[in-house]
């Protein structure tokens, strides 16, 4: 799939003034390996994403979080974020 701007990460919390790591939720179907491509963000600047934030990513379809680093916002207005790292999955083995 392909990231649409009518649902893009919603900011959660940031430091008052703007200082310090925001954090964003990302609710969509597309895996960690599909959002974390450079570019896939396409209007992070416009959405006040800036380096150092921190993306959090539910996959619907998977049943799993990802976070996500903001390495850099690009000319274009996109994010490049980092490799993920998965935090949790919908297994419960007991």
């Amino acid at each position: 799939m392909a990231y649409e701007t009518s649902n893009p990460p919603y900011l959660v919390t940031q430091g008052i003034g703007n200082q310090g790591v925001a954090v964003w939720h990302y609710d969509d179907d597309d895996a960690s390996t599909t959002v974390r491509v450079s570019g896939y963000i396409t209007n992070a600047k416009d959405l006040g994403m800036k380096v150092g934030d921190m993306v959090v990513h539910h996959d619907l379809s998977a049943e799993t979080l990802s976070t996500y680093r903001v390495d850099a916002i690009l000319t274009d207005g996109s994010a490049d974020l980092a490799d993920a790292t998965v935090i949790g999955s919908a297994t419960d083995s007991d």
